[in-house]
């Protein structure tokens, strides 16, 4: 879809941007070896957006495929937005967050994660999922159910603003999911795993014998969850695991330190400066490139044409930084940090994360373990929620005890909650490795692809449980 657009500028009569964007998504769905979903789609069209007055107007028009329509709609597009600005800006204007110009530093990165590869067809893609599921009927045989789903998400766009950024990304992901149940003492038990991360299906998967290593672990998992104890509720010390962790980060830190929530009052509003955690955390939204590596989900220009570069929200337990688009940095007199982020062609840039993650400490996670008398270690979560306070409630479907410093009983199902900003403070080692999950959803407003990750950690959380 990389095409030259830089020939609309002219008609940037107000500062504008504008991009064209296609999502191409597959998802195909077995269930106890029956395909249950299969499906291919793509969403192509074009977005622009003028600023006036300290008022955005808005406009899109999704494409045809004909070259003369297309440029006459992309044309269209730019004005309805420049209309819309004006208008909107004549009435609204005594309201906006800033009146003066906004920052820039536009970026003109060209990205391209587009695989050197043969494709392969939808059919090949069925049969390696269906060699996954062979293999667990085949060794698993007593699975009361079993599922296995592969989803792929292309995210193409070109970017052009008139402060002179000139983008291009292809931004593919490609996920497998397994989950397995078993009956135990007539009540379902389950647990899952997600395969996969940045990259067209070619890249990431090759032969599915590959997989059968982590599925022999998922198996064992779920064999000792079945026979697992519940957990006894109160606050406990724990080790989390970086998928937790992560999580943590995410929903009940990040989104308090965005700076729309922050300006709708969230508990970081007015806690810029102090601490927030234990001196042994610092937590970062980091753009494109983590310790040398490239990140889950990286931006290098984000949707507002910014040069993006890592947030650090969090200096050695110290709140430092908000997440900024323009505007918000306008209004705090910052740079902005590059977190401008849509999904869809139809969408509104909004403040959303891109990877936010703590950074990996001094200890090691054997000896976290062992520092423990009597707690928990907690590996895998389901679902969770937090808000502005920074509280937060999850779940936890993998786990462990810890007796005496050493791996006990599995867990059943459990959650963990608190406030964010009280359990960082109670966080006493942070593990010396990370990892990254690579299948992050983030459905704030508009649902976008996210990574999250980081160290284990050594706290005391609220476990939930049975007496």
């Amino acid at each position: 879809m990389k095409e030259e657009i830089a020939r609309y500028r002219a008609r940037f009569e107000e500062y504008a941007e504008l991009r064209v964007q296609e999502n191409r998504s597959l998802r195909i769905s077995l269930l106890n070896g029956d395909v249950v979903g299969n499906s291919r789609g793509a969403q192509s069209g074009v977005s622009a957006r003028a600023f006036k007055s300290g008022v955005w107007g808005f406009a899109s028009s999704p494409r045809t495929g004909d070259p003369k329509l297309d440029d006459g709609a992309t044309r269209e597009t730019i004005d309805r937005a420049v209309a819309n600005a004006r208008f909107l800006g004549s009435r609204e204007s005594a309201g906006a967050l800033t009146q003066g110009p906004l920052p820039s530093r536009p970026g003109r990165a060209v990205v391209d994660f587009s695989t050197k590869k043969p494709r392969k067809s939808q059919k090949e893609m069925i049969e390696f999922i269906r060699a996954v599921d062979s293999y667990c009927l085949k060794y698993y045989p007593g699975l009361s159910s079993r599922s296995v789903s592969l989803s792929c998400l292309d995210m193409e766009k070109t970017l052009l603003t008139a402060d002179g950024a000139d983008a291009y990304s292809l931004i593919p992901r490609t996920i497998l999911m397994v989950s397995l149940t078993v009956d135990a003492d007539g009540e379902p038990v389950d647990l899952y795993e997600v395969y996969g991360g940045r990259g067209l299906f070619e890249d990431v998967f090759d032969d599915p014998g590959e997989l059968f290593p982590n599925i022999d672990i998922l198996a064992d998992n779920l064999a000792r969850k079945s026979k697992g104890v519940y957990a006894k509720p109160g606050e406990r010390d724990v080790v989390i695991d970086s998928d937790l962790a992560g999580i943590l980060a995410h929903e009940a830190v990040g989104h308090t330190v965005e700076a729309d929530g922050v300006l709708g009052g969230s508990v970081a509003a007015d806690a810029m400066g102090e601490a927030v955690a234990s001196p042994l955390v610092t937590l970062v939204d980091f753009a494109n490139t983590a310790l040398g590596e490239t990140c889950p989900v990286p931006v290098w220009t984000d949707d507002e044409g910014v040069d993006a570069r890592d947030a650090v929200l969090i200096d050695r337990g110290v709140l430092r930084s908000y997440m900024h688009n323009k505007e918000s940095a306008a209004h705090f007199g910052v740079e902005p940090t590059g977190n401008a982020r849509a999904y869809g062609f139809y969408d509104e840039p909004l403040i959303r994360m891109r990877n936010t993650a703590i950074l990996p400490g001094a200890s090691k996670l054997a000896d976290m373990i062992a520092s423990v008398d009597d707690g928990y270690y907690f590996l895998r979560s389901s679902n969770g929620q937090a808000d502005s306070t920074s509280e937060f409630m999850f779940g936890v479907v993998m786990g462990f005890e810890i007796k005496g410093g050493k791996i006990g009983e599995a867990l059943r199902d459990t959650t963990i909650s608190g406030v964010a900003f009280d359990m960082l403070k109670t966080v006493t080692a942070v593990s010396d490795d990370m990892s990254w999950s690579c299948g992050g959803m983030c459905g704030k407003k508009q649902s976008i692809p996210v990574g999250m990750g980081g160290p284990a950690v050594r706290c005391r959380v609220n476990v939930g449980g049975r007496a």
